[in-house]
């Protein structure tokens, strides 16, 4: 399977402007820029969408995972929160933690952890990243 994304860019580093597009159609013209990267203005940046695909990845895996140990998610909410620090060379996303609360009929703390460790580690995107990952999974009622 291949797939992919494009982004355009016009003018300087803090007066240019973007926008990021994917082949789905999901963003399309979506405006990013320096403000958004870095001053919390409204858009978007690559590491929110680093981070949505991360979420994304990992909850589709442990979907898997569970499937395979015989569960079924009533509910699983994951945000991946990505870090940006500046480093010797520039920038680097530095470490990617993952936050997941889940409903999962049958299952105990003990496999459930176990399990989505496991997608933690085997999700594309995980292995993709050089950065530090972590992992908060918990059930909840």
């Amino acid at each position: 399977m291949k797939t992919s994304g494009s982004a355009v860019w016009q003018g300087g580093i803090k007066d240019g402007k973007g926008a990021i597009s994917t082949k789905s159609g999901a963003l399309s013209a979506y405006p990013y820029g320096f403000s958004s990267r870095f001053e919390g203005k409204p858009g978007t940046n690559p590491e929110e969408l680093i981070g949505a695909a991360h979420a994304g990845c990992f909850t589709m895996a442990l979907s898997l995972i569970l499937g395979e140990a015989k569960l079924t998610a009533e509910s699983m909410e994951t945000t991946a929160e990505v870090t940006l620090d500046k480093v010797e060379d520039g920038f680097a996303i530095t470490a990617v933690h993952l936050t997941l609360r889940a409903k999962v009929p049958g299952a105990t703390p003990e496999i459930f952890a176990e399990l989505a460790g496991k997608a933690k580690a085997g999700c594309p995107v995980s292995k993709l990243l050089k950065a530090e990952i972590t992992l908060d999974a918990a059930l909840v009622d």
